[in-house]
């Protein structure tokens, strides 16, 4: 198992989890780190990251304006 000690850190002897676990499924279950969630690979729970900095107001885009549609004969 050479992929585990990614998950795990020990720290003044004690373990210490680097990954979040899942609400849903239990404390065995590791959410995976993509760039902008955080997801579980069994039940599908997924949290987004905020994007921008911390404490800041976040800018919404502007939407463009939908098309007009036309009647089609």
């Amino acid at each position: 198992m050479t992929g585990v000690t990614r998950f795990y850190k020990v720290e003044d002897g004690k373990l210490e989890r680097t990954h979040r676990s899942c609400p849903k499924c239990g404390p065995s279950f590791f959410l995976a780190d993509h760039y902008d969630r955080s997801s579980c690979g069994k039940c599908g729970y997924t949290v987004f990251k905020r994007k921008g900095k911390k404490g800041a107001a976040t800018v919404a885009k502007s939407r463009r304006t939908p098309r007009k549609r036309t009647k089609s004969t």
